[in-house]
């Protein structure tokens, strides 16, 4: 769903980034591999970027996810959309069954992640 007003926050959070790196536009569409009106849509809010764009535009800018929304990006603390911090601190309020389903699942992600790394190593040690 087209949320503008996300998107505008997200686009802003984005610039910012970009701002303080001191990159222009065009730098980071290059880097992320992304067509610069895409890349200038997605930053000034009129678009909703699919999550593998913003991945791409982060990676782009050097910063890790988490550092492009450690300021408030959301202000609504009802939102499914908080910050990682606050997602965390939810977590004591789940039932038992329900930590074991989510830590069973972040388990399953790190494993898969850890494995596509030491592939992806050993592939490029191919000659």
């Amino acid at each position: 769903m087209f949320n503008k007003s996300l998107n505008m926050e997200l686009g802003s959070l984005i610039k910012k980034v970009r701002e303080a790196k001191g990159l222009s536009q065009k730098e980071v569409a290059l880097a992320c591999g992304m067509d610069q009106g895409q890349y200038s849509r997605i930053e000034n809010g009129k678009t909703d970027p699919a999550f593998s764009a913003v991945v791409r535009i982060v990676q782009g800018l050097g910063v890790e996810m988490a550092d492009l929304f450690k300021g408030d990006l959301l202000k609504d603390p009802n939102s499914y959309d908080r910050s990682l911090i606050e997602k965390v601190a939810l977590i004591d309020r789940l039932t038992e069954d329900q930590k074991k389903s989510l830590f069973t699942f972040i388990d399953l992600a790190i494993t898969n992640k850890r494995m596509k790394d030491s592939l992806s190593d050993v592939l490029n040690l191919s000659p």
